[in-house]
């Protein structure tokens, strides 16, 4: 049977910060975490928070590393990522290459859904269905012209239209469905985040993978269970999850400090001399491979949600010149960001695409943008809009606010707008924005996803630029990506990417700010190691009892 997929820990302590200051929102929060529900037995129940909710259930919806980090200890991909962010089997047991442009995966045997629906090809061939929808966000993760060959039920080919190193690097996000459960629920097709439209999936799950799904509420508690029926080796001692999005940085720590919560991410900068120097909480800290970085609107005629009328400041190279000048990133990492910033030259980490770390930054001269601004015709500067979500990247609403304060000082008054992800994303999605705050951490870990979805020329025919919402286009990028993904000589390789990247940088076609840093909050005796992708597998975690 053949189908179509598609076309074309180290945190230094300060010696001068006043610990009274935790003491204090603990001793005004503790009346609110003391009439919680503890029915529970603390021993078997793990509790955390994080700064923003999940997006949904349905994890063919959104392409956010929270949501589907979270997702991803229910349902489960074909493979998977351990520890130190490599590939490993999940779902398939085995995968070889038959020939240049045919994978076969060997499904595992004795898998069943939540449910106790048995896992099967049939329920792969469902997903990637599913996931090519044009209301999905998980499109990108699938090549196009991807066929798929189910050879029997534990057994399929894929077939990719050229040959692909990094086919099956997206597949850890591409998390697998039910068929049976699906249709018979009426979840065929995803939600849409865009539209604001909901489904059946969006408020259910039914996965394979370590704990299920008890209930949740929107914008309120996720309960999980251990699933018992799970095919993996069980490494955690954990019967219960119950997660609780708490937007509040000082409410977060407050629930750390009481115990109401044994982890907590991300915590407050301000606040990690203190929570490192009790006794009953750490810091878990460490690098992030996120980047960091401002969007700008080179698509359109006129500016949305600015003073300029008839034309687009944006347009002109000079001007987006002038913008990445006038940030001071060192400052910006110093005095927003704690030190635990990396700044970027470009869109991607050094810790995933080694060549990085040898590109260069433009300076930052306030000077010279204000006379790029003025060759361009903006000497009295201009207003626009900063979208940006204050609830989702480690102090976003921050970084936004520093970087309208120093395009200020070169004439541009930036107005920030920083709102819950949910609004934010749809805001994205629909292209409702000309200037924007947004991280991206590749999927795949490779940069052949950054170019293809964030740098690549907008064309959902290809799936290219699906996460370009600027509209920034060079047709030698996109020439140089269609060689990245099927150059196998690692060497030649890097000096593609490296060429396509420099090719932004000429453009400025992106203003890289900086990679961010992991910093969780964990109570004495929970045993947990940061993961560079910010992600939370709980089946990794152990809890003293």
């Amino acid at each position: 049977m053949q189908y179509l997929c598609g076309k074309g820990d180290n945190v230094k302590k300060n010696s001068q910060y006043r610990i009274g200051k935790a003491l204090l929102v603990f001793s005004v929060l503790f009346l609110f975490f003391a009439g919680r529900d503890n029915t529970v037995a603390a021993e078997s129940t793990f509790r955390w928070a994080y700064q923003g909710d999940i997006q949904s259930l349905d994890p063919h919806v959104l392409n956010e590393s929270f949501t589907l980090g979270f997702l991803s200890n229910v349902y489960e991909g074909l493979v998977r990522r351990d520890h130190n962010l490599g590939i490993e089997p999940a779902l398939a047991a085995s995968w070889e290459q038959l020939e240049p442009t045919r994978w076969r995966f060997h499904l595992r045997q004795g898998v069943v859904f939540h449910n106790g629906n048995p896992f099967t090809a049939s329920d792969v061939v469902f997903t990637f269905e599913r996931a090519l929808h044009k209301d999905a966000n998980a499109k990108s993760y699938i090549p196009a012209g991807l066929e798929i060959e189910v050879v029997d039920d534990f057994t399929i080919d894929f077939i990719t239209a050229t040959p692909n190193p990094i086919l099956f690097h997206e597949w850890p996000n591409l998390l697998i469905m039910d068929r049976e459960w699906s249709e018979a629920n009426g979840a065929e097709i995803p939600a849409s985040v865009a539209e604001g439209r909901i489904g059946f999936a969006s408020a259910h799950a039914n996965g394979t993978g370590a704990f299920r799904l008890l209930s949740r509420v929107e914008g309120g508690a996720a309960e999980l269970e251990v699933n018992n029926q799970w095919w993996d080796e069980k490494k955690h001692n954990l019967d219960r999850v119950i997660f609780t999005p708490i937007g509040k940085d000082a409410t977060r720590v407050a629930a750390l400090i009481s115990g109401e919560m044994d982890l907590i991410y991300p915590v407050p900068l301000q606040d990690m001399a203190a929570i490192e120097a009790l006794e009953e909480t750490r810091v878990v800290a460490g690098p992030e491979v996120r980047t960091m970085f401002l969007g700008m609107d080179q698509m359109r005629d006129e500016l949305l949600y600015s003073n300029v009328m008839g034309e687009n400041p944006l347009a002109d190279r000079r001007v987006r010149e002038a913008f990445y000048r006038a940030i001071d990133v060192e400052l910006l990492n110093r005095k927003v960001l704690y030190g635990i910033g990396m700044p970027a030259a470009t869109m991607i980490s050094p810790l995933l695409f080694a060549p990085a770390k040898d590109m260069q930054r433009l300076d930052y001269d306030p000077e010279k943008a204000r006379n790029l601004l003025k060759e361009a015709g903006y000497e009295k500067g201009f207003e626009l809009e900063l979208l940006c979500p204050n609830d989702r990247y480690l102090k976003d609403e921050e970084i936004c606010l520093a970087v309208a304060a120093f395009l200020a000082k070169i004439g541009v008054t930036a107005k920030v707008e920083a709102i819950p992800k949910s609004q934010f994303f749809k805001r994205l999605l629909g292209q409702d924005t000309s200037f924007y705050f947004l991280g991206w951490t590749p999927g795949s870990l490779d940069s052949y996803n950054v170019i293809q979805n964030v740098i690549g020329s907008p064309d959902k025919e290809l799936k290219r630029g699906g996460f370009n919402f600027g509209g920034y286009s060079n047709p030698r990028i996109d020439q140089l990506a269609e060689k990245i993904l099927v150059e196998i000589d690692q060497g030649r390789r890097n000096e593609l990417i490296t060429q396509a990247y420099q090719i932004l940088a000429e453009d400025v076609g992106y203003i890289p700010l900086h990679q961010q840093g992991v910093v969780w909050g964990v109570r004495r005796g929970i045993e947990v190691r940061s993961r560079a992708d910010d992600s939370l597998m709980l089946y990794t975690i152990t809890k003293a009892r």
